[in-house]
């Protein structure tokens, strides 16, 4: 046999084996996620009590079968704070490497997930694969990180509608990383990375602001978004007229009309809008995409009764539920695709602006070609090298 045809059997041979044994490990992962579907509902039953104790603390813990490869994993509920200072709780999912944690414990990261929806059983901690929407899991754990991931308050479980409710949604993100804390084997430390996309980047935006008042006890050493949700003035204007505008308000309109007492459905909604908005509620986004076009396109330029950005007190709780009300100490590193029609590019460079204004210390990268879905994948390498600078 010839050198080159030997070498090249052997190279085949060998990515051969890699692959199966990578097939085999997800085989028994995608087994355990299987096994773990009987009697999940369960879990997401609130004890009678659930609401009551300090914020961060575990309600429940739950191993998980299918954890990532050369990790372990616990699906949790927690308490935590809602926006009128209300006790509340939260789901998500813990995931810790099976490498050594060092002496002083593990960095914890905070994940926000992007919009999958505001019904209960569009929380990422319920789906089939509930690390499937980490974005960068693999990267955190190879890099010895725990990865904790809210599912937010409302999703999951009993509690308030909490979409883009800004501080409901930062205390999620930090409470979760108490819970993490106080999982024994999961060595974690009070070091916190906080990372985000579109909603989720607004969480952690929240998180950050908030965390010197709320969870001082915790050193926030990073803060990273990708096209985060950050100004929802800006965001509702640039979708006023389109599907994304009629989706996301569906969303946010409910979510604020049952959190805030001035805040009345009839006031904003249209008739069609009030009779059509509950439906696109109950259905997930990402698995009922074509479904919610199809109900919401009739409502395209027939959504609302008035500009919601100009109009009490919607305007006021578009601000308030925007960040970059203050600034904060840790370094943000921020990502936007410059083919995003969701969050407009032009948008987050006057964001990333504001908070270097407030003297926040912002890397800012755009990616060319990288859209809304895509952009927090295709940051994953500027945003480690940055977090490896960072945390050194």
């Amino acid at each position: 046999m010839k050198p080159g045809y030997r070498w090249a059997t052997v190279f085949m041979a060998a990515l051969l084996a890699v692959l199966s044994g990578v097939v085999a490990v997800e085989a028994v992962r995608v087994a355990g996620d299987a096994l773990e579907r009987a009697g999940i509902d369960a879990f997401y039953e609130q004890p009678p009590d659930a609401a009551t104790g300090d914020p961060g603390s575990l309600v429940k813990i739950d191993p998980l079968l299918g954890a990532p490869l050369a990790a372990r994993a616990w699906r949790i509920m927690y308490r935590t704070t809602d926006v009128h200072g209300d006790g509340v709780v939260a789901t998500g999912v813990l995931v810790v490497p099976l490498l050594p944690a060092p002496p002083g414990g593990r960095v914890v990261v905070s994940w926000g997930h992007p919009t999958t929806g505001a019904a209960r059983d569009c929380a990422p901690s319920y789906g089939f694969d509930p690390f499937l929407g980490i974005e960068g899991l693999r990267f955190l754990l190879n890099r010895g990180y725990a990865v904790v991931a809210t599912d937010y308050v409302g999703m999951g479980t009993d509690g308030p509608d909490s979409y883009l409710v800004g501080v409901t949604g930062g205390n999620a993100v930090l409470d979760a990383v108490r819970a993490a804390r106080s999982v024994p084997e999961a060595r974690a430390s009070d070091r916190v990375v906080l990372w985000g996309h579109s909603q989720g980047g607004a969480a952690v935006l929240f998180a950050a602001e908030g965390a010197a008042s709320y969870a001082p006890e915790l050193r926030i050493e990073a803060v990273a978004a990708a096209a985060p949700a950050a100004n929802l003035i800006d965001l509702m204007s640039a979708h006023l007229d389109d599907i994304s505008g009629v989706t996301i308000g569906s969303y946010a309109f409910t979510a604020f009309a049952s959190v805030y007492p001035d805040a009345e459905l009839a006031d904003i909604l249209t008739p069609a809008a009030l009779e059509t908005v509950p439906r696109m509620n109950r259905l997930c986004l990402l698995s009922n995409i074509p479904e919610l076009h199809e109900i919401g396109q009739p409502l395209i330029g027939d959504f609302t009764t008035s500009d919601p950005t100009t109009t009490a007190p919607w305007s006021a709780l578009l601000a308030e539920n925007s960040a970059g009300s203050t600034g904060f100490d840790a370094p943000l590193f921020i990502a936007q695709g410059l083919d995003d029609e969701l969050v407009v590019p032009d948008d987050t460079a006057d964001f990333v602006q504001h908070e270097a204004s407030l003297g926040v210390r912002v890397t800012y990268e755009t990616i060319p070609f990288a859209t809304h879905g895509t952009v927090a994948y295709l940051a994953l390498p500027g945003l480690m090298q940055w977090l490896d600078d960072v945390l050194r």
